[in-house]
């Protein structure tokens, strides 16, 4: 379909496609095999100025939305999820900042991050908090003018080669969700240091690790917002960052379906491809509607954030669950029109089902997004009511 992208829109889908397609496809069965960071491959998309796609352009990004930044992450996500799981978490770190940071902050840290000397993680997820984001045990003790942290961050993306780290930390426990507060912690501090990186099913070329923090001393000025703003700013950030996540269903499908295509038109059994089967003709069918369903409300709902929409929470958590439910079939079903030969490393379809599970688990399980979907439904009707 037509989405009737401006001429700056196609440029960048073009870019990420080209570079997908010379940097990323000819290595992404190696960059799985030896579980390798794609250093060199996000040096590549600096130089693109695609890591500074979503920054404005007074800290030296491109200024652009939800929307573009979808456009760049469906597409790397086409070629290797592991990849674009690197790039689009990239994001997910610098939200805070952008959104509640200070000046002093932003323009420290936004222009190093905009032309990839430094990349950035998020760090909210612990032993003891995952969908229970409330949950959280790490604490920043404010002493003099520098705050004390401890605890242990779990399953971080970028962690152990991001330069900069947006923490969740707790400053008054007495308060529950209303007493964790954002910080930024540097690469090097004293007292920061990374645990193992873990060995995972899938998108092997993004490293995940702990953050253990053991008496680290961050300065004041580190506190992005105000004490307090720390569970409103994880949740706005993961509001705004979740559609990413449904483009990348999008883009993982849409490789996937290409595939299977592509087989399925040499693949020959009882003396024809197995393309003009009908059995398999209604499961490219089904995929490609699904694919082609998913891709525009991931659209739809990006543009909307681009609105500057007050609340995108129920809309954010509907891209994310529909498309990437919707690959997890999707790359299923490319791995059955191919048989045998779908699940062979040979070729690249078992590992795109490998990559597609987790996309119903992180920045909130599929289960959560069903409970923020209901939950902003009963509101709406209780808002209708009175």
């Amino acid at each position: 379909m037509d989405y009737f992208l401006t001429e700056e829109q196609q440029m960048i889908k073009e870019l990420a496609r080209q570079i997908s397609e010379e940097k990323i496809i000819p290595i992404r069965a190696e960059l799985d095999e030896k579980e390798e960071f794609p250093r060199e491959i996000m040096q590549v998309i600096a130089k693109s100025d695609l890591l500074g796609l979503y920054i404005p352009e007074e800290y030296g990004g491109l200024g652009k939305g939800s929307f573009d930044l979808c456009i760049a992450i469906e597409e790397f996500s086409r070629a290797c999820l592991g990849v674009a799981t690197t790039y689009a978490a990239n994001a997910l770190g610098t939200y805070p900042i952008m959104l509640f940071g200070s000046e002093e902050q932003k323009k420290k840290y936004l222009p190093k991050i905009a032309s990839g000397e430094h990349l950035v993680a998020f760090g909210l997820t612990e032993p003891s908090a995952g969908s229970d984001a409330g949950g959280i045990q790490s604490t920043a003790v404010l002493k003099g003018n520098e705050y004390i942290l401890n605890g242990t961050k779990q399953w971080i993306t970028n962690g152990g080669e991001a330069e900069i780290y947006t923490i969740i930390a707790m400053t008054d426990k007495s308060k529950g969700a209303r007493g964790a507060s954002a910080f930024i912690v540097e690469k090097g501090r004293e007292g920061f240091k990374f645990g193992k990186k873990e060995k995972k099913m899938g998108i092997r070329a993004s490293t995940t690790c702990e953050l253990i923090f053991d008496n680290c001393k961050i300065p004041k000025e580190n506190l992005i917002g105000k004490e307090g703003m720390g569970f409103i700013i994880a949740m706005k950030t993961l509001d705004k960052a979740r559609v990413g996540v449904g483009a990348q269903g999008v883009g993982l499908a849409q490789g996937a379906f290409e595939e299977a295509l592509a087989f399925a038109k040499q693949r020959y059994q009882f003396g024809h491809p197995i393309i003009s089967f009908q059995a398999v003709q209604h499961m490219l069918a089904d995929m490609a509607i699904q694919i082609e369903a998913a891709r525009a409300l991931v659209y739809s709902v990006a543009r909307y954030i681009d609105s500057n929409a007050k609340d995108v929470a129920k809309e954010s958590a509907m891209a994310k669950t529909f498309a990437t439910d919707m690959c997890m079939k999707v790359t299923t079903d490319a791995v059955q029109i191919m048989g045998g030969a779908g699940y062979m490393r040979e070729y690249p379809v078992e590992k795109m089902m490998r990559d597609a599970k987790i996309l119903q688990i992180y920045e909130g399980t599929n289960q959560i997004q069903r409970n923020i979907i209901g939950q902003a439904l009963i509101k709406e009707s209780n808002k209708k009511r009175d």
